[in-house]
């Protein structure tokens, strides 16, 4: 299936076969009553890789380079388990971690989640709360998942 992100703007309407959940269910399957009782669980309502890639696509045709650049690392983070997203939030608080913390974060991040995007943030953070002085003393290591 084509897909122009100049002209299929809003997903949903244009191109609604395109934008589906995680099994597969379509946007017509998704109603509040079938959430209601319960044959639509609260996974199925999440974004997948592929529509945030889309709507990437999308914001980068009408020159918002830096929403497209958010949408990607939401792409590359659906898959994440949600505590390892929580324990990387709490990890790039301020004063919460040293350099090698947040280094073993992007490894761990490219290696088991293929995140390259996320990964590169994060050292960015971590460049930038060392030159405003914002690192925590000493490096721990990320607990597995």
């Amino acid at each position: 299936m084509s897909f122009d992100p100049s002209a299929d703007y809003p997903i949903g309407t244009e191109k609604p076969e395109l934008a589906t959940t995680p099994s597969g269910l379509g946007l017509e399957e998704l109603t509040l009553d079938a959430i209601r009782s319960g044959s639509i669980s609260a996974d199925e309502i999440r974004a997948t890789p592929e529509t945030l890639r889309r709507q990437a696509d999308v914001a980068r045709a009408a020159g918002r380079g830096t929403l497209a650049t958010n949408l990607e690392r939401a792409a590359e983070l659906a898959a994440v388990p949600a505590d390892t997203i929580l324990e990387i939030y709490t990890a790039l608080r301020p004063h919460r971690s040293a350099a090698g913390d947040l280094e073993a974060w992007a490894l761990r991040l490219e290696s088991e989640f293929s995140a390259p995007l996320t990964a590169a943030f994060v050292r960015e953070a971590a460049a930038v709360y060392a030159e405003r002085g914002l690192l925590h003393g000493r490096a721990r290591e990320p607990q597995a998942v």
